[in-house]
């Protein structure tokens, strides 16, 4: 009986704050692994304060940031992208979107959920 192999090069992903549930969900994607701290060289992290983007990206440059937000706030999405986030997407979603998301910044898109405009 052939087993499953987690990729060797999973995207490492750091939730900002930690998020149990979620790093749970997202560690259950073959290719994602999701890791407790910036030494662990993720490459994408998911935040829920826009105001940790430029900290993260001071400390680890090709970290790529997305923002978690619960909804649409007028001016947010540019505000994200300003501070120099990957992109903003919604908190609640599917956690396959979320997963497609992080594999699209990993790639180096811009990624702003459809819902949030």
């Amino acid at each position: 009986m052939p087993v499953e192999h987690r990729q060797a090069r999973a995207l490492r992903v750091l939730l900002d704050p930690p998020n149990p549930a979620l790093a749970l969900q997202l560690g259950l994607q073959q290719d994602i692994e999701v890791v407790r701290d910036l030494m662990a060289r993720p490459t994408v992290a998911l935040v829920e304060d826009a105001g940790a983007v430029p900290g993260l990206l001071a400390e680890d440059p090709e970290c790529r940031v997305l923002v978690l937000t619960g909804s649409a706030h007028p001016g947010l999405r540019a505000a994200v992208l300003a501070a120099g986030a990957a992109g903003l997407i919604l908190r609640d979603g599917p956690v396959e979107d979320l997963a497609d998301a992080i594999r699209r910044a990993s790639m180096g898109e811009t990624v702003v959920d459809p819902a949030l405009g």
